[in-house]
């Protein structure tokens, strides 16, 4: 691929407590506030704590979940007294960040959240970005001691429900495995190396750095799983089993095993070779979703640098 010039990525939104009892994300703005890290060398960075009430309440969220706002049809609805407030708090974010899809947004936002599933760290963005992409592979060369995954989502911008996408650039940082409620001194230093190691790439690429093109392996999202559910109650019916849980990004093939009914008996796997994750993700109960399924691909990008004036 031909090399691509790009415009200086100079205004960064780093992002946690979108949702509220997420606490990595929530104790990284923090201690960057408390620093006043609001610059390094060429980048001005904005540290926001996105959903407030939800972090006071140590709860996902108060009324709707937040990460699920972000469409361009929602953040152009009237406000209302019936206006759910994480509605409200995401139009404020847009006014902030954004406006979505406009010259006057961020030039990349992050946002940075947990999830209960065993999934290590994983990158998450939207259609095609190179710059995410160039993001993704700076950190996997760097933290060699973990596994580091980038999954894509095929959703328009306009559609794209995220917090992400409110910028010109955006990925969602997940860490897992961790509880709701709780911070862990492990996963919090991976997302620290993390934004860290973005905070660096970003620096290198204002300055005239070139970052060769090249390959990497993507999860890109198929479809979803719902647990077995009783037709007359709609309660479910068996568990994640075993062999499943905990092996997120595992090849799930025909008749593995894939749910324990609470009497015991095995729901096997139907269907084509995929790659489970969030497998049994606690916020994902209320969605009906046990687990998320993907298939692996190639994604293919060019050499970049730095636009010159």
């Amino acid at each position: 691929m031909e090399h691509v010039s790009l415009p200086q990525l100079s205004r960064v939104a780093i992002c946690g407590g979108t949702h509220g009892n997420e606490m990595s994300g929530v104790y990284l703005v923090r201690e960057m506030q408390k620093q006043m890290v609001d610059n390094s060398g060429s980048v001005s960075i904005t540290t926001v704590l996105s959903n407030p009430r939800a972090v006071d309440a140590c709860r996902r969220y108060i009324e709707t979940d937040l990460n699920r706002c972000f469409t361009k049809g929602l953040l152009s609805d009237p406000i209302t007294d019936s206006t759910p407030y994480e509605l409200k708090r995401a139009q404020e974010l847009n006014s902030q960040l954004g406006p979505k899809g406009s010259k006057e947004a961020v030039d990349l936002l992050c946002d940075v959240h947990n999830t209960t599933a065993n999934m290590g760290l994983c990158l998450i963005f939207y259609s095609m970005d190179w710059i995410t992409l160039h993001i993704y592979k700076y950190i996997q060369s760097k933290m060699t001691s973990t596994t580091v995954r980038v999954i894509q989502l095929d959703i328009p911008i306009s559609e794209a429900y995220s917090l992400e996408s409110v910028g010109k650039h955006g990925f969602a940082i997940e860490v897992g495995p961790q509880p709701n409620g709780v911070l862990r001194a492990d996963i919090f230093n991976m997302v620290k190396e993390a934004v860290d190691l973005t905070i660096e790439w970003l620096q290198g690429f204002n300055s005239g750095s070139t970052f060769e093109g090249g390959e990497v392996e993507a999860y890109n999202l198929v479809r979803s799983v719902d647990y077995p559910r009783d037709p007359t109650t709609n309660e479910i019916t068996a568990a994640i089993h075993p062999q499943l849980q905990d092996n997120d990004f595992k090849l799930l093939r025909p008749g593995d095993p894939m749910f324990q009914s609470f009497s015991g008996e095995m729901v096997k796997y139907e269907g084509e070779e995929l790659y489970p994750f969030f497998v049994n993700e606690c916020a994902y109960y209320e969605k009906k979703i046990a687990f998320h399924l993907a298939k692996k691909i190639t994604l293919t990008f060019p050499p970049i640098s730095v636009k010159k004036d």
